[in-house]
């Protein structure tokens, strides 16, 4: 999933926090939404202007964050 044109970031718009398509929903209020157990399908019906690509977009950036994440032991 190539997130880059769904997720953006806009200094002025939610504090900084990457958001989707410029919407005022973040990729942590979707994250926090699936850890807390509503289905992709219940996101869409209370988000309607969600799309299932957006969904997917969220949870491939939060992978890429992830992967680049720096790990210091200390």
């Amino acid at each position: 999933m190539n997130y880059h044109n769904i997720i953006t970031l806009e200094p002025g718009k939610r504090g900084g926090k990457p958001c989707i398509r410029g919407l005022r929903v973040t990729v942590y209020d979707v994250l926090d939404y699936l850890a807390a157990g509503m289905t992709t399908e219940q996101i869409l019906q209370d988000f309607d202007y969600l799309t299932r690509d957006d969904i997917l977009a969220c949870l491939a950036y939060a992978v890429d964050r992830e992967r680049h994440q720096l790990v210091i032991n200390a």
